[in-house]
């Protein structure tokens, strides 16, 4: 593969979720990807340990997946599916549908997981209204909650910096749980904490404070990712179960990360056992290959929508719904998870994962360390003067020794292509190893 030329000029492009400045003044270009590798600019390959941004689940640039979206590129390359449709889009949800856990099996595609989560809140309120108790419209999400940054997901999320700049223009009506996170009890936890579950008991406190006949939904990820891979206290999803269907509230899962394979089953929920009423997904659905998302209904919400007149039933949707390279893309995605047993592969890892990730107990400032499937952690103390830093330089020294990973404030996050290898697992913590003795 001939490379291209790096770019001398990288003014124009505002990168999100990145320090441009700093960036900028010391970027780290990728050119290409293969399998469980990233290739730089300079020519050395990187060991990718978070596929990509959590979506990259079956290794980069298969060739099943790249053929599939050619292939459509050439037939069809786009459809409208307002009013009308194309023939791979109804594919796509029918091939889908069938890994889903019973009776959540109605799909709205959208184009990424903040999408997904407007998406689902929007089913949610409109939910209510058709059974008549339109006065449910409060929502509820969870401290240090990750949904997207769609007006709806920040102001259901609770990651503070994402929030702040836009306070004034949130969503009213909107209550948060406490997080999960409680390293004083559970630091270096091996899989689902002991110690939280009492934590979701303060549902009840917002469901009285509020008056449950005003709450439509409670939406929590299963798993919290971004935030730096939060595992649920065993037992916490559960009672938030109990307590939404005792008060007729809805329960939304964000399984944006957790879907296709991440935990072990194709559904975190599926691991967790617990099943929500909605939920999202994005990312692994097509591979990171094309955008694409999508929220799993129940059966009883959709036919909720269609007792009405004839007509259109939910007034919501975007131009790419069901886009054809993106259908395209995710019925190659899931031909290659099914053939390849990658939507339970990691069940089979998740020891020598654990294993793995907790050798680095001892190492320099660290202070916890956690895992669930093919997803960890590692938080730093952080450093006086400057919470965050430990983090950021991680990330940098990783990436300059060869392995790409995904930082949170004081925490490295891990969660590689399911294909990967146990040696290669071995050669990530290795390296990460080696970086976090050179951390000050």
């Amino acid at each position: 593969m001939t490379s291209r030329p790096v770019i001398d000029d990288l003014s124009s492009f505002w990168m999100p979720f990145t320090a441009n400045r700093q960036f900028k003044a010391a970027p780290r270009l990728i050119e290409g990807a293969k399998g469980m590798y990233y290739r730089a600019t300079d020519g050395r390959e990187i060991l990718d340990a978070c596929a990509g941004l959590w979506c990259v689940n079956a290794g980069h640039c298969r060739d099943e997946i790249v053929a599939a979206i050619q292939q459509q590129a050439a037939t069809l390359d786009f459809a409208p599916t307002f009013q009308m449709g194309h023939p791979l889009a109804f594919e796509a949800a029918s091939k889908v549908a069938a890994i889903m856990p019973d009776g959540l099996d109605r799909i709205f595609f959208t184009n990424s997981g903040s999408e997904s989560v407007d998406t689902a809140l929007k089913i949610a309120l409109a939910y209510h209204r058709a059974r008549g108790e339109g006065q449910r419209t409060r929502l509820i999400g969870r401290e240090r909650g990750y949904h997207g940054v769609g007006f709806g997901g920040i102001s259901v999320g609770g990651i503070a910096p994402n929030r702040k700049a836009f306070s004034g223009a949130l969503l009213p009506s909107v209550d948060h749980l406490p997080h999960t996170h409680a390293p004083e009890h559970n630091a270096f936890t091996k899989g689902q904490p002991t110690w939280g579950a009492h934590l979701a008991d303060e549902l009840e406190r917002i469901v009285a404070l509020h008056d449950p006949s005003t709450i439509a939904a409670v939406i929590v990820e299963p798993l919290a990712g971004s935030t730096g891979v939060l595992v649920p206290p065993q037992g916490y999803l559960q009672k938030l179960r109990e307590i939404c269907t005792k008060h007729g509230i809805l329960l939304i899962f964000d399984e944006v990360i957790t879907g296709f394979g991440r935990l072990g089953k194709p559904f975190g929920s599926q691991k967790l056992g617990v099943l929500p009423d909605l939920f999202t997904t994005a990312k692994g659905m097509t591979n990171g290959a094309v955008p694409m998302g999508a929220v799993f209904v129940r059966d009883s919400i959709y036919e909720a929508f269609m007792q009405g007149p004839d007509g259109i039933e939910l007034f919501h949707g975007y131009t790419y719904s069901g886009h054809p390279l993106a259908c395209a893309a995710g019925i190659g995605t899931l031909d290659t998870y099914q053939e390849e047993g990658l939507l339970e592969r990691a069940t089979s890892l998740e020891k020598h994962w654990e294993d793995a990730i907790h050798s680095l107990k001892g190492a320099p400032n660290v202070i916890d360390i956690r895992n669930i499937g093919l997803m960890g952690a590692i938080e730093f103390a952080p450093k006086p003067g400057a919470p965050g830093s430990r983090g950021y330089n991680a990330l940098v020294k990783c990436f300059e020794a060869g392995v790409l990973t995904r930082y949170t404030a004081d925490t490295l996050a891990f969660s590689p292509p399911l294909i990967v290898q146990k040696t290669q697992i071995d050669q990530i913590f290795e390296m990460v190893g080696k970086v976090l003795k050179t951390l000050d």
